[in-house]
């Protein structure tokens, strides 16, 4: 009685009942890919615990995908003035695209303190660049008329991380441990522990980074993955890339068997000639727990 109890339970962890009743959301900002999808915006999900959030990655579109979801889920800890956590998997173009938005945007609307950034090496430099690269535009919002700011726009407080706990608060926990994504020196999925959930999410990796020893019966797990079907279609030289970067759908349902999460959440689906249909009934093909293939703005 004691397994059906815990089963129904699982399954209705994606349901709006539960996500009002729960202190801990996964909002999905941006799911695409360096492809240039018009309906999905570059990697970006929010952990959401009561009224503050933590972002995981920032690609193209993170603030606006971030207003939208405190407008449209009512979530306010998703106003732009209130982006002030923030967590790089790596350095790949798509998953940062969005930083200097990041710095910048939510400074106008009148954030109260300097963005935190937790990410690999080399997230210094590119924060030091970016502030370089909009220094005119800050200086002429700091002396051109506008409202006095609260803080100096420069000042970024960047950490760049080793594999452990690397930030903790009282509502969350957060854990970054190593994946394997290609020729990257460094690349990290993070676990968040909160008071009623752990989540746990991929980042870019191969099928060989163990992430079912991060989740063992997590509640949710959101990890990348790529079509067996559309991956076959591909030249012979992408295929070698993506079997070398990326998760494929087997794969992938695979590890969330022996991860056994109560929801597993695709996203950075790279699907190509084939369909999301397809992608999910390759999953579960290999996987037979709960399976959604996310969309910008779903929430969980």
């Amino acid at each position: 009685m004691r397994a059906v109890a815990v089963l129904a339970a699982a399954a209705l962890l994606a349901t709006p009942l539960m996500r009002a009743q729960s202190r801990t959301r996964v909002v999905m900002l941006g799911t695409g890919t360096p492809n240039a999808d018009p309906e999905r915006d570059g990697p970006a999900v929010a952990i959401v615990v009561d009224d503050t959030s933590y972002l995981v990655d920032f690609g193209v579109g993170v603030v606006r995908r971030a207003a939208a979801a405190a407008e449209k889920e009512n979530i306010p800890a998703l106003n732009p003035a209130n982006l002030k956590y923030a967590f790089a998997t790596h350095l790949h173009s798509d998953h940062t695209l969005g930083l200097a938005d990041l710095i910048v945007t939510p400074w106008i609307l009148e954030r109260s303190v300097p963005l935190t950034l937790y990410g690999p090496h080399g997230l210094k430099a590119m924060t030091t660049h970016l502030v370089a690269a909009y220094s005119e535009d800050l200086r002429v919002r700091q002396s051109g008329g506008e409202p006095k700011h609260s803080y100096d726009p420069a000042i970024v407080n960047v950490h760049e991380i080793v594999p452990g706990i690397v930030y903790r608060d009282d509502r969350v926990a957060v854990t970054a441990f190593v994946v394997k994504h290609g020729a990257w020196p460094q690349a990290f999925g993070y676990t968040f522990r909160t008071s009623d959930r752990t989540i746990v999410i991929s980042g870019d990796t191969d099928a060989n980074s163990h992430i079912e020893d991060q989740c063992q019966r997590c509640d949710v797990l959101v990890h990348e993955v790529y079509s067996e079907a559309g991956f076959a279609k591909r030249p012979a030289d992408w295929q070698a890339y993506h079997a070398r970067y990326h998760t494929s759908s087997r794969q992938l349902g695979a590890i969330a068997s022996r991860a056994r999460p109560a929801l597993l959440v695709l996203y950075h689906q790279l699907i190509w000639s084939s369909s999301e249909e397809e992608l999910l009934k390759e999953v579960r093909s290999a996987y037979d727990g709960k399976v959604v293939s996310a969309h910008d703005l779903d929430v969980y």
